[in-house]
């Protein structure tokens, strides 16, 4: 459903099989330095985040979905403070400009858990000069940090 989402903004198709590429999830999953949490509403699952640089200078918000039946009820914003509690430190998280949806979730986040100490610039795809750079939000949060607060059920990641 991500990378369905995630279409729409970089003109990707799904295989033959009808599959989109996995190669994020493989990562996030087993590769070293990465932390992947499958977000939930009450027992349901909802979306999904990963982080990668998780112990290195920078966590990156690589890929962050919240299924469309709970957009707008909080359980994404609860999610996405969860995650950066667990992994204190200098974020960076990119999106696109063109997803205006994106643009106002990811400036919330980063207002509500770094204050005005948070910053946005534009960078542009790797691979990809055929698309618009990508917008990144730069801040530091997590851990019991000021301005960070614990998300309110019933949403809460967990880890897989």
């Amino acid at each position: 459903m991500f990378r369905h989402d995630m279409s729409a903004f970089d003109g990707s198709l799904p295989a033959h099989d009808g599959t989109f590429r996995s190669d994020r999830l493989e990562a996030a999953l087993a590769g070293a330095g990465w932390a992947a949490y499958l977000l939930h509403c009450g027992p349901y699952p909802a979306g999904l985040a990963f982080v990668r640089g998780v112990g290195g200078p920078a966590r990156v918000m690589n890929s962050f979905f919240v299924a469309r039946g709970v957009r707008g009820t909080g359980v994404g914003l609860s999610a996405a403070r969860e995650v950066v509690a667990r992994h204190p430190g200098r974020w960076e998280i990119p999106f696109q400009d063109a997803n205006a949806v994106a643009v106002r979730f990811w400036r919330r986040v980063a207002a509500e858990v770094a204050g005005d100490a948070w910053t946005e610039e534009r960078r542009p795809v790797p691979g990809r000069p055929d698309l618009p750079p990508d917008v990144w939000i730069s801040f530091t949060g997590g851990g019991t940090g000021a301005g960070v607060r614990r998300p309110a059920p019933p949403a809460s990641p967990a880890s897989p």
